[in-house]
């Protein structure tokens, strides 16, 4: 039997200003060293730079400028792919908006 197609994911203008939805916190845990988004009954444990993405989705920014400051930041990684599709799947899964 084929495996299902995934559903293709639209690629976010790079004009949309993302923010947290409003039923998600993104907390830093102490313990674990690592940063969480909390959702009611979720707990969600980010890993790499994810909560340093997730902490420029202000709603002031924009997405453009928000890949063009961890360009700044992180030389030589491939933010300018990676970011839009990270903001991309939490913006379907509603967790972004």
């Amino acid at each position: 039997m084929a495996k299902p197609m995934a559903k293709p994911m639209r690629e976010a203008p790079p004009d949309w200003s993302p923010v947290l939805s409003r039923s998600v916190t993104l907390r830093h845990d102490r313990v674990r060293g690592t940063d969480l988004l909390l959702r009611p009954e979720r707990v969600v444990v980010l890993r790499g730079g994810a909560g340093t993405v997730l902490r420029l989705c202000d709603g002031e920014r924009t997405l453009g400028s928000i890949v063009a400051e961890l360009a700044e930041r992180f030389p030589g990684a491939p933010v300018a792919t990676e970011v839009p599709e990270f903001l991309g799947r939490l913006r379907e899964e509603g967790w972004v908006r």
